[in-house]
């Protein structure tokens, strides 16, 4: 594991872009796993900004989404499909049919997560975006009493509800269920990249990182990945 501590979130956003865009340069055909919320935000406007001023090329770059909320279409405003057009697709030039992100409105839920799944170990992936919960989530993969490997449908925790609530009027408008890409595809991405901002994440930081490999904290199996790199800032590494 490498740590990468920054002085806030935009030197944060910096760091992280600079090594997403080094894949991207070394492997122009490069594999990106992409997260949503409002960590890997700041990333994004980076990575436009390098686009735009020619630094980098997304032409012949595929991605793959972490998730997406059951039961939104894809232009709903709180589908992470209408999350990546909005703050990175449509500002970039990156073919439409090279991004993926699970279909929230399948009518066979077993059928999805079969097709995202065999998507994903078709492709390969090269880098994997992460944030991370309050509860140690990554992705939807909520605190269980196993890990889950593959793509899967699951019922979201209150806690990440409540943390969600704030992107629509009210928490009973939020999506109690979400598809996810399970931990046996980041776990074999060759590199992976987590972003983390804030005090509020100090403590989960600290229990992922330094404490027991439990599916109760499921960020804390990057432990053993071969190419973990945190980049976060000075509060959310405040407790290491």
């Amino acid at each position: 594991m490498r740590i990468h501590k920054t002085s806030d979130y935009n030197e944060m956003s910096r760091k992280a872009a600079q090594i997403i865009s080094a894949q991207v340069t070394l492997k122009e055909q490069s594999v990106l796993g992409l997260a949503t919320g409002s960590s890997p935000v700041g990333t994004y406007k980076r990575l436009i900004e390098l686009d735009s001023s020619g630094d980098i090329d997304f032409s012949e770059v595929v991605t793959v989404n972490l998730d997406e909320y059951k039961g939104l279409t894809p232009d709903h405003e709180q589908s992470y499909r209408y999350f990546m057009n909005d703050n990175f697709f449509n500002h970039i030039n990156i073919k439409t049919e090279n991004t993926h992100v699970p279909n929230g409105m399948a009518e066979n839920l077993e059928l999805e997560c079969e097709r995202y799944e065999k998507l994903i170990c078709s492709l390969g992936i090269d880098l994997q975006l992460l944030g991370i919960g309050h509860n140690g989530h990554i992705g939807f993969n909520e605190p269980g009493t196993s890990f889950v490997a593959n793509t899967h449908c699951i019922s979201l925790t209150e806690s990440t509800i409540e943390a969600n609530k704030r992107f629509f009027d009210n928490a009973d408008q939020v999506p109690r269920q979400a598809y996810t890409m399970g931990v046996k595809a980041i776990m074999q991405a060759k590199c992976v990249l987590m972003v983390i901002s804030g005090k509020e994440k100090a403590q989960i930081v600290k229990e992922s990182f330094f404490g027991p490999i439990t599916p109760q904290v499921p960020a804390s199996l990057l432990q053993l990945h071969s190419n973990f790199i945190l980049v976060g800032d000075e509060a959310a590494l405040s407790l290491l």
